[in-house]
């Protein structure tokens, strides 16, 4: 199946891959990335699977009926070659908060209160809280 960026919203492009995707945390961090500037993460990791990949795995999993993120390979390459993720401090914060709410990254909660607005700041409680089972 394929997953396009183009004419979705951000919430639409999250649903389109968490299709058979269980588990509140992993569900939280893609409803979060694709609620964050409109999808700003999903839509750089569909439109760059070629320059985002880590020993011939792409951040996009499409080895399934339905694709989805591979949190491992998102893991891994924030490990391995942070500036593949090259961004703004705040865009940053927010895809580590996503990876850490599947246990792929730590996150230093200072740093977050520097960098996020409000209204990102109140995405990233609203994925707690999903990813809890409260939200």
């Amino acid at each position: 199946m394929t997953v396009t960026s183009d004419n979705t919203t951000g919430a639409e492009l999250a649903e389109s891959l968490l299709k058979e995707v269980s588990g509140e945390r992993t569900r939280a961090a893609t409803r979060l990335l694709g609620a964050h500037s409109d999808g700003y993460w999903l839509r750089r990791f569909l439109e760059g699977e070629s320059e985002l990949m880590i020993a011939d795995r792409s951040v996009i999993d499409r080895s399934g009926p339905h694709p989805s993120v591979d949190w491992d390979t998102v893991g891994l390459l924030g490990l391995s070659r942070p500036s593949a993720f090259s961004s703004s401090p705040s865009e940053m914060a927010v895809l580590e908060v996503a990876a850490s709410l599947v246990n792929r990254c730590g996150v230093q909660l200072g740093k977050l209160t520097e960098v996020l607005d409000d209204p990102e700041f109140r995405l990233i409680l609203r994925a707690l809280e999903e990813a809890r089972g409260t939200g």
